[in-house]
């Protein structure tokens, strides 16, 4: 297991403990994976925290898209809008960000 500023993390960069997530940890992760957390990227991330937060789990990228584009409108309820953010997957990507687990449909 390794660590991101003291926080456990699994194999994967997922937390371990949930409830050490910090927008520090989050803004160490996008570095890792050269991406600087723009104000768009906070949207997504803080969607995905409440969401997490009412339903506890993560939602399914197709369930992704569609919220997003309900909350923020068409112009961003797409893939191609996600990916311009998360290019590794906006399920996987963005909730390892939010400090969520893994999506369950990520393999």
């Amino acid at each position: 297991m390794a660590d991101i500023l003291g926080a456990e993390v699994d194999e994967e960069g997922f937390l371990v403990n949930l409830s050490d997530w910090t927008k520090e940890i989050a803004e160490s992760m996008a570095k890792d994976d050269d991406i600087e957390l723009s104000e768009e990227h906070w949207d997504v991330i803080n969607f995905l925290r409440n969401y997490f937060e009412e339903y506890q789990i993560a939602p399914a990228v197709r369930v992704l898209t569609k919220a997003i584009g309900k909350q923020f409108g068409k112009e961003k309820g797409n893939s191609k809008y996600l990916y311009s953010l998360f290019p590794y997957g906006p399920g996987k990507q963005g909730c390892r960000f939010a400090g969520l687990p893994k999506p369950t449909g990520c393999i």
